[in-house]
Parts: C-alpha cells; structure tokens; sequence
C-alpha cells in the first residue's frame, strides 16, 4: 500500500510540472551598442513574473525596461546585473521587455531571462478539492514545491557557474598575455646585454696607430 501511494504522488507531480504555468526561459546574446526586445501578450488581472541575469561580458550590466500595451514604462533599471519584478497585468495586451547595450561600444553581454505569465496550475485530484487533504496530498504538495525550488536553485547555479567560468577564461587570457609580455622582455634584454658585452671585448686599434700605418 505504501509502494502505491508513493507511486501515484510520483505520478501527480510529474504531471505538475508538466502543467507548469506560462513561461519564457531562455539566454541570448546581446551584442555590443544594441537593444533587443521580446514580447509576451498577457491577459487582465494575470500576474506575471520577469527575472534577468547578465551572466557574461563586460562589466556584468544592461539596461532594461519593461512596458505596457500602452508604451507606458512599468519597471526600469539601469546598469544592473540581476534584478527581478512582479506585477499584475492591468490591461491585455501585448508587453514588452527591453535590454539595452548602446552604452557599451565593445563588449557583448550573455543575459538570461526568465518570464512566468499566470499562476502555477494545481495539481490533479490534489488541490482540486476543498475538503481536508490526506497525509498523501500534503506530502505531494511538499515535494512539489521543492522540487520547484531545485529547478530554480540548479538554473541559479548554472548560471553562476557560466559566469564564473567566463571570467575564469579572462583571467587566464590577461595572465597569458602578461607572461607571454614578460617572456619577451626577458629575451629582449638578454639580446641587449650580449651586444653590449660583445662591444666591450671587441678588439678597437687606437687612432693614432691608424693614423701611422697610412704614413
């Protein structure tokens, strides 16, 4: 019997996440003095939920901007990294997330974005009821809920790990070209002091004896 239940709220969250609500994730590459912009048509009275994170180039900064159907700016940042914002649509249409780089003449960006429209559905035959839940249902509802959180924690951590591997990648690239500056220094020098010592022990006849032998 306990094999069963275990199995039957196994199958119940899998269908959760499956019916997950409206979302947008995704990462693009935001290239140097550009804006780009998605958009999302969202319905009255929905809430939504946008999420951005720069996880490479640069200094790690974008400007972003978040508008209505009616062009009106609904939240705005800028130079930021990471940021998130929560509102409710109150009007339906089409709204639109911008990200900007025209401050940055060189560098691109990596952004990652993440936008959920709508609350998440319930789960089947669990929240569909308004009677008390069973011992069952509750440790459903539990396990869903973390496995949520997992799922968010793991893109979190993989986007720090990408960032970190980015700046990783620079690093070893300035250290590469230091040394490889300081490797050809070094050879620089060497050379300079061999013709320096070979000009010392270079055998010079004196002037006047020049001066006698064409006499």
């Amino acid at each position: 019997m306990t094999s069963s239940m275990l199995l039957l709220s196994f199958i119940l969250m899998l269908a959760a996440l499956l019916q997950r609500s409206d979302a947008v994730e995704f990462t693009f590459d935001l290239a140097d003095n550009v804006e780009d912009c998605f958009y999302e048509e969202i319905k009255r009275n929905t809430s939504a939920y946008f999420e951005f994170q720069v996880s490479a180039g640069g200094d790690l900064d974008v400007d972003v901007e978040l508008k209505d159907p009616q062009n009106q700016i609904i939240y705005t940042s800028k130079r930021a990294t990471y940021d998130s914002h929560q509102f409710t649509a109150e009007t339906t249409g089409v709204y639109t997330a911008c990200f900007s780089n025209k401050f940055s003449a060189f560098s691109h960006k990596i952004v990652y974005v993440d936008f959920q429209v709508g609350d998440e559905p319930a789960l089947p035959g669990v929240d569909e009821h308004a009677t008390v839940l069973t011992q069952m249902e509750t440790s459903s509802q539990a396990i869903h809920k973390a496995l949520n959180d997992i799922l968010d924690a793991q893109t979190h951590h993989r986007l720090r790990e990408a960032q970190g591997f980015k700046r990783a990648e620079l690093i070893n690239h300035r250290v590469m070209l230091w040394a490889s500056l300081e490797t050809a220094s070094v050879a620089l020098i060497g050379i300079v002091q061999i013709l320096i010592l070979r000009n010392f022990f270079t055998d010079r006849k004196p002037s006047g004896q020049q001066r006698y032998e064409r006499l």
